[in-house]
């Protein structure tokens, strides 16, 4: 009698989920490093040529010219999986943007900085409530309330990408001068205060009454008190872990985030959340923290993260946006270039800075890059915003932050005062006088 055949031998080709995966993912990310490198050669930051390939590997372009092709390299059934892997880097990166975040240099910045902060935030608030509230009829999903609406776009347009823009002046030498140091100040601050109003916005979304909304926002106030006061329990833990492993740090760091997006995504309110509050919780300065910081950011934003740009990138169909909506998308465009920088420009004059140094602020303060198309994804998932209003505002993501590099070199030649390094290690903040002031 002959033996029987292995399982696995009469298994049809690429019929598992896992040889799925196994082909889908090396496809996404050599895609993705390739575009990157496309962008530096460009002069670009790697994240737009990444954001580029995820969008062209969507029904934009793969899928318009050759649909098969699409569908042999992410076919349906693998994208359930590439999404979670995509949306767990998500979480590590969140997780690295809080722990990039300086909240006690925030503390202490001076009026200029809170003031450039404040302008880049609030005028695009005004003004992109009043675009969505234009914008309703024609482009909110069916049964979304006018006020989460609302709120999420004027939220989306005042975001300013602190991690991206952190990348493009670290590129052009600029992160350790006073431009870069006021600037990086000023995006902190931006960064902060627009996750605070979007966590606001989705517990809004999220809630079937006010009472509940509220009762998201409380829980999600407790979990940040509770997580601060726990601050140095956490930092003795770490240095406890240290003596013992570094690879016990990274455990506990990866465990500590996933944790903490479970607790908000319990609440009702996104767990990419939660990873940007412990992140922001984790102590900074630790080596071992810095080193495991350094592994997550080495293996997950590279490896991983570009599965979440495909994953936004199918979502986004230039290709089939309806003609009577590009006038829309020029529309947003130019409300939140004009509102950041009106809003960001002006309040660095009004701050006593001279008009170059005011119009950079204006400029860099437009770059919205990843943290963008993060937001926008939240809006996507909860459902407050439409598919192709979805497409509309990661058009505008893309096009300002690539704009940003080119314009920052412009603005910068021939302007040796504003690329010379700050002489001392002491942060901007204590130093004296305005930078860029007027003379």
């Amino acid at each position: 009698m002959p033996a029987p055949t292995p399982t696995f031998a009469r298994r049809p080709l690429m019929s598992s989920p896992l040889s799925l995966v196994l082909v889908a993912v090396p496809t996404v990310v050599l895609a993705c490093q390739a575009g990157g490198w496309a962008a530096r050669r460009l002069g670009q930051p790697p994240v737009i040529g990444e954001m580029a390939v995820g969008i062209l590997l969507g029904p934009s372009l793969l899928g318009w010219l050759a649909p098969s092709v699409q569908h042999t390299l992410l076919p349906p059934a693998v994208l359930p999986y590439t999404s979670v892997l995509g949306n767990v880097a998500l979480l590590a990166f969140l997780f690295l943007v809080g722990l990039e975040l300086d909240f006690h240099s925030l503390r202490t910045t001076r009026r200029a900085v809170a003031s450039v902060a404040a302008g880049s935030i609030l005028l695009p608030l005004g003004l992109g409530a009043g675009l969505a509230v234009l914008m309703y009829p024609a482009l909110a999903p069916p049964g979304v309330q006018r006020l989460p609406f609302v709120l999420f776009v004027a939220t989306a347009l005042s975001i300013t990408a602190f991690p991206v823009l952190a990348r493009i002046l670290t590129d052009r030498g600029l992160a350790t001068t006073r431009l870069g140091a006021f600037a990086l100040a000023c995006a902190a601050t931006d960064d902060a205060l627009a996750w605070c109003l979007l966590i606001a916005v989705t517990a809004l979304a999220t809630a079937g009454s006010p009472l509940d909304a509220l009762t998201a926002l409380a829980l999600t106030a407790a979990l940040t008190a509770a997580l601060a006061a726990a601050r140095p329990l956490v930092k003795q833990a770490l240095e406890r872990a240290a003596r013992t492993s570094e690879d016990l740090v990274t455990v506990l760091l990866v465990a500590g985030l996933l944790l903490a997006a479970y607790a908000t995504d319990r609440i009702g309110v996104h767990p990419a959340f939660g990873a940007f509050l412990f992140g922001a919780t984790v102590p900074r300065g630790l080596p071992a923290v810095e080193r495991s910081a350094a592994r997550l950011q080495a293996v997950f934003v590279p490896v991983l993260l570009p599965l979440f740009f495909v994953d936004t990138g199918l979502h986004t169909d230039l290709a089939h946006l309806p003609a009577g909506q590009w006038g829309w998308a020029a529309l947003v465009l130019a409300v939140a270039v004009t509102s950041k920088w009106v809003g960001a420009a002006g309040a660095a004059r009004l701050a006593g800075c001279d008009w170059r140094w005011s119009a950079l602020m204006g400029t860099l303060m437009n770059c919205r890059g990843i943290t963008e198309i993060v937001v926008l994804g939240i809006g996507l998932q909860l459902g407050v915003i439409t598919p192709n209003l979805f497409t509309i505002m990661v058009l505008m993501a893309v096009v300002t932050t690539a704009a940003t590099a080119p314009l920052l070199d412009r603005l910068t030649r021939g302007a040796p005062d504003l690329t010379t390094r700050v002489p001392t290690a002491e942060p901007l903040t204590t130093q004296t006088g305005t930078p860029g002031a007027t003379r």
